[in-house]
């Protein structure tokens, strides 16, 4: 008589390693839902429902935006361009390519299980992705607001299992994918601390503790109330002269001629005006950004009156290179940029617009414009050969990029004008894309880029627009430009603020 003998299946080798994983996963689930939290019952299902969505992540990048603090504001804007990323990933390739089915609820007491049950697939999960990616993201460009936001983001991660919707392999593999959108998000736009310039050369200056001897001229325009309140808390020994912008000439002058140190507090236009003065006078600049854009400042290291106030107490300071152009009788120094063109034109359309629409928005109208009005290109002699240009663009320092980001320097002191030419053929909208979306260093028909210590333009017409730091005069005939280098002294902390 026969007997039905049927083979038992044991799995080997990955098959096997896989179902031990998935049933530790279970029975950690089960040990999690039999663990008594106190205080949890209340706290982490109500933490978990304020995830949905994203919601407890907009208001924490809503309050880091409110403190008004340059750093504050870009770590919400990286946490929450992670956290997007982060979603993105999850609803179109996570969930679909992993259908689990969600925990049974059996285990899990009823206070902790939430009013409505998730019904998407629970590997892996996406508060916990969105989480971590959030937390990352703000913690890689503030490591202070990062551990203000990291018990949260820990605590949503945990609310998941705690309230039954995930195996705890859901919420790790979620809050992996999340810290690695936040790196790629800093692979793609680096961080402000990865493009601050070393602080080299450094420079002998006064410490300044309570900051007596440091004479600071702010620029009323340029909106600086709340950074020259700050500065006089960090440093109530300081002087501070608040003028117009027609007085802030003479008010540097005079700050200069009694002051240890000078300070300044607007936007890039008087910032260079304070350093001209500065190299005339032989002292140090102390530089506290007030302006719109900050070029200068932000390079250097400087965000905040905390950066400032810092630097001023502790003596430290670098030397940094300055370009200086002559043309005629008239010579003129700039810390950032120097162009010919249609920039030019396009600061001069910005600023009849700044003070009716904000700097951001004339900007777009002044760029606009300036691209749709037919023109004929700037023609410059340059090297003995007559070249018709939409732009020339010259640099205080080489500018580079990284990833998405906009160029910026990482060295003050090199010695070096950055010189980028646009070519003048055809329309000016199209040549000028394509030079910004390919990068600095690159040589096309449309554009070029070479890097010099010296240069000469001549045949310029009469009364061209020179636009530099956001200024904007007339040149004729020739322009010379050189570096002076390491010829200004500038306070910056030598180490990064968390």
């Amino acid at each position: 008589m026969s007997r039905d003998v049927r083979p038992t299946f044991h799995p080997t080798g990955p098959l096997a390693l896989g179902a031990r994983l998935l049933d530790l996963d279970a029975r950690l689930f089960v040990r999690a839902a039999a663990w008594d939290w106190p205080g949890a019952e209340r706290t982490l299902p109500r933490l978990s429902r304020s995830a949905n969505h994203g919601v407890l992540w907009f208001a924490a990048a809503a309050a880091m935006a409110a403190s008004r603090t340059p750093r504050g504001r870009r770590a919400a804007v990286r946490g929450l361009a992670s956290l997007g990323l982060a979603s993105l990933t999850i609803n179109t390739l996570g969930k679909r390519s992993v259908r689990r089915a969600r925990p049974v609820l059996d285990p899990v007491p009823l206070v902790r299980q939430l009013k409505r049950q998730p019904f998407t697939t629970s590997f892996p999960s996406g508060h916990a992705a969105s989480a971590a990616a959030f937390a990352t993201g703000v913690a890689l460009e503030s490591p202070a607001w990062g551990a203000a936001v990291a018990p949260a983001a820990l605590s949503v991660a945990v609310s998941r299992v705690y309230t039954g919707v995930h195996f705890p392999s859901d919420v790790l593999a979620g809050a992996a994918l999340g810290a690695g959108a936040a790196l790629l998000v800093r692979r793609l736009v680096p961080t402000r601390a990865e493009a601050v310039p070393p602080a080299r050369p450094r420079a002998e200056v006064p410490a300044l503790p309570e900051g007596e001897g440091l004479v600071l001229v702010a620029n009323r325009a340029s909106g600086t109330a709340d950074r020259v309140r700050g500065l006089r808390e960090a440093l109530p020994g300081a002087e501070v002269v608040e003028c117009a912008p027609e007085e802030i000439q003479d008010a540097l002058a005079k700050a200069a001629a009694r002051a240890r140190v000078l300070g300044v507090c607007g936007g890039d236009g008087t910032v260079n005006a304070a350093a001209a003065v500065a190299l005339r006078h032989g002292v140090p600049l102390a530089v506290l950004p007030g302006g719109t854009l900050n070029h200068f400042a932000y390079d250097l290291g400087v965000e905040d009156e905390r950066d400032l106030a810092r630097a001023v107490q502790h003596g430290e300071a670098v030397r940094v290179d300055v370009g200086h152009f002559t043309t005629g009788s008239t010579e003129r120094v700039f810390l950032n940029t120097l162009s010919l063109g249609v920039y030019p034109e396009l600061v001069r359309a910005r600023d009849r617009w700044s003070s009716r629409i904000g700097g951001w928005s004339a900007g777009v109208l002044g760029a606009t414009r300036v691209l749709r009005e037919g023109r004929h290109p700037l023609e410059v002699e340059v090297g003995g050969e007559r070249r018709p240009l939409w732009l020339l663009f010259v640099g205080n320092g080489v500018y580079h990029r990284k990833g998405l980001g906009p160029g910026r320097r990482t060295d003050l002191a090199d010695g070096l004008l950055d010189v980028r030419v646009v070519h003048g053929n055809h329309r000016p909208a199209l040549r000028l894309l394509a030079a910004a979306a390919a990068g600095p260093l690159t040589r096309s028909r449309a554009h070029a880029a070479v890097q010099v210590n010296r240069l000469r333009l001549t045949g310029i017409a009469p009364d061209t627009p020179l636009a530099y730091d956001g200024e904007v005069t007339t040149v004729s005939d020739e322009v010379t430009l050189e570096k002076l280098p390491e010829a200004l002294t500038v306070y910056r902390p030598l180490h990064s603020a968390p």
